[in-house]
């Protein structure tokens, strides 16, 4: 039988795996600056020349780009998935959000559901901090605010089930994400009750997270979106009957009394 040989992988290749394996984990972010090239050579405990010629394969591969002033980074484009023309113009829509919400429900079940299973105490360490700050905006009345740390708690949840199609696929609709919870807290700021409601089922899921409940994770964060939809349908059924209850005045004024 004859065999093939054994071919040593060369140590380039085997920084660039390195290198996209960080980025695909999410340790290495969009737009973030790579450490001085001294600096990663030394951590990874190579030459710098074979980790500049990592850097430019990654370079032609459209994952880093350097700018001008110095630096390299993580190029912006894979934030990009979820931000071409279509989905900017359907963002603008109302129906939109609902189907957010549909695709949010699918994607967030699971992440909270290996975020339980999975998140380490780094992560959990982080899922308190971000509840935090979620917390410290709810109190301080900041709808914006309040919308930002909203959706930072639940992308880290999505770091937190280790998943990388997950994480890059929750992490590509970010910037909707932000938008659509803002105008969902618009919303919803209009029932007294929905924002500590809100708060909540927030703390019950992160709970659930910290305490392996798994199961119960992914059910909780159906029931925190199952939550919004059915407050955001209310409101337009109520802002339908009013512009319906308009057009019937305009057209047939009520006749006087004689």
């Amino acid at each position: 039988m004859a065999y093939q040989p054994v071919r040593q992988p060369r140590l380039a290749d085997v920084i660039t795996e390195r290198l996209e394996a960080l980025i695909l984990e999410g340790s290495l972010t969009p737009g973030q600056r790579l450490p001085p090239e001294r600096e990663l050579a030394e951590r990874f405990g190579v030459s710098r020349p074979s980790l500049r010629e990592a850097i430019q394969k990654l370079a032609a591969r459209g994952l880093l780009v350097s700018r001008q002033g110095g630096g390299t980074y993580i190029t912006e484009a894979l934030n990009s998935g979820y931000s071409d023309p279509l989905l900017e113009m359907l963002s603008r829509h109302g129906e939109f959000h609902l189907d957010l919400l549909e695709f949010r429900d699918a994607m967030e079940g699971l992440s909270a559901y290996y975020a339980a299973l999975r998140s380490t105490p780094t992560d959990r360490a982080l899922l308190i901090q971000r509840f935090e700050e979620l917390e410290t905006s709810f109190l301080g009345e900041d709808p914006q605010g309040e919308a930002k740390a909203d959706a930072a708690f639940h992308l880290a949840i999505a770091e937190s089930a280790h998943n990388v199609l997950l994480l890059h696929t929750i992490r590509g609709i970010f910037h909707l994400l932000e938008r659509s919870i803002v105008d969902n807290l618009a919303h919803l700021f209009e029932k007294p009750e929905a924002r500590p409601r809100l708060m909540q089922q927030h703390r019950a899921l992160l709970d659930a997270i910290l305490e392996g409940r798994a199961e119960d994770a992914q059910a909780l964060a159906h029931e925190h979106l199952v939550y919004v939809e059915e407050g955001l349908l209310e409101m337009e059924r109520a802002e339908t009957r009013s512009q319906r209850a308009l057009r019937r005045a305009q057209v047939m004024p009520p006749r006087r009394s004689r």
